[in-house]
């Protein structure tokens, strides 16, 4: 159900770029982030994390969902597949449908009373340093592979305010 191919992605990365240059860092460039990301691939609820190698946990730093999901939430990551595959891997997670989400995240519950069914997990990295991830969550079926090139191109935009909560 991805919209990647229908939108032309470009002028959703050039706004995310120019927000790099605004005055108000971290938070502008996040923000320009979370449209971007919406115009170009979708998302009903919007989180940044930072992760903490020294504790193993993971600091929520944005959301479009203050509400249900506040900035400073922090989460000890349990050693998963997920955490293995986004977190040590670095690799990507789509998680397709509500079993999905049940499978890897301890607060499926909430997020499913938020209309969200699939998530896209973006890992952030820098070097060889792994800042943290984007997470896109949307209804069920909405990430396809096909979110995947563009997404990874946001992330490399991320790097430099996740630097500047670093």
């Amino acid at each position: 159900m991805s919209h990647i191919g229908s939108i032309d992605p470009l002028p959703h990365l050039e706004a995310a770029a120019r927000a790099l240059a605004a005055a108000d860092q971290p938070a502008a460039a996040f923000t320009a982030l979370d449209r971007a990301m919406d115009a170009a691939i979708g998302h009903k609820l919007f989180t940044v994390l930072r992760f903490h190698a020294d504790s193993g946990e993971s600091e929520r730093v944005y959301t479009n969902q203050p509400a249900s999901y506040p900035v400073g939430g922090r989460k000890a990551l349990n050693p998963t597949f997920w955490a293995g595959h986004v977190i040590h891997g670095r690799k990507p997670y789509i998680g397709y449908t509500a079993d999905h989400i049940r499978a890897v995240f301890f607060d499926h519950e909430l997020i499913a009373s938020l209309g969200c069914d699939s998530v896209l997990n973006v890992p952030v990295v820098s070097g060889d340093r792994m800042l943290g991830t984007i997470n896109l969550l949307h209804q069920a079926n909405w990430y396809s592979e096909a979110d995947l090139p563009v997404s990874a191109i946001f992330a490399g935009l991320a790097v430099t305010p996740y630097l500047a909560v670093a």
